[in-house]
């Protein structure tokens, strides 16, 4: 059965772009357009394997995203790939700090994109 990972972000396009890289490593893929749908998205999944999350996004960031999956007791392993613009040492501490495994700067190529997500995800 295939994996699923779950994408967090606000920009059509780029969750486009990840889910074509993902759908052709053969992932199962769902989408989420900021933090609170992303929170939904977990609680109607039967599992998701890992998350890959924006950090700049309306309604709920990435890093309060994070931390809320991480006290989730079904979601506590999930990994989390942050996939964002920002990349100043503080916003890498408090991603760390909220539960993410990795970050991955934009613009990013779909290849490191996948060799992170295949070191993260859960069996």
């Amino acid at each position: 059965m295939a994996k699923t990972v779950l994408i967090v972000d606000d920009s059509s396009s780029l969750r486009t772009v990840v889910k074509m890289a993902l759908e052709r490593a053969g992932y199962e893929v769902l989408e989420g357009v900021d933090g609170r749908d992303g929170l939904a998205k977990l609680d109607q999944a039967a599992k998701v394997h890992l998350i890959v999350s924006d950090v700049n996004m309306p309604n709920m960031d990435g890093i309060a995203f994070v931390a809320q999956v991480k006290r989730h007791p079904r979601h506590k392993f999930t990994p989390v790939i942050m996939l964002t613009t920002e990349g100043q040492d503080e916003k890498k501490a408090q991603g760390r700090a909220a539960g993410a495994k990795a970050w991955i700067v934009k613009p990013f190529n779909p290849p490191q994109l996948l060799d992170a997500v295949s070191k993260l995800i859960l069996p």
